[in-house]
């Protein structure tokens, strides 16, 4: 079982920037998803273990996904929040066979 430990979360003006982390328990391909409220959880980022990256169209530009292997860490940098930004953020650790989530941390961008 791959464990997964977010943190970063919270409340930030539209305009504003949060940066979200995902500590694992080893090095795997990662994502960052989010489900808005009353919504299906959607793609944000992902980032294999050689670092190449994939966004969804909506945050192009203002996300950075990131990871630290010596550190197991998984980073997802928010820069220009919009309200609609606001959501459930989950981490996620996939491989051939399998697929593990955090437990998710809220962000809300509010003024």
């Amino acid at each position: 079982q791959v464990q997964l430990v977010e943190s970063g979360g919270g409340l930030v003006q539209p305009g504003g920037s949060l940066r979200l982390s995902c500590a694992a328990s080893g090095n795997y391909r990662m994502g960052w998803y989010r489900q808005p409220p009353g919504k299906q959880r959607e793609l944000v980022a992902t980032i294999t273990t050689d670092g190449i990256t994939n966004y969804a169209d909506s945050v192009k530009g203002r996300f950075t996904i990131s990871r630290d292997n010596a550190k197991n860490t998984v980073y997802l940098q928010m820069n220009s929040l919009k309200p609609e930004d606001t959501a459930v953020y989950y981490c996620n650790a996939n491989g051939r066979a399998w697929s593990s989530w955090g437990q998710g941390t809220q962000v809300t961008v509010s003024s």
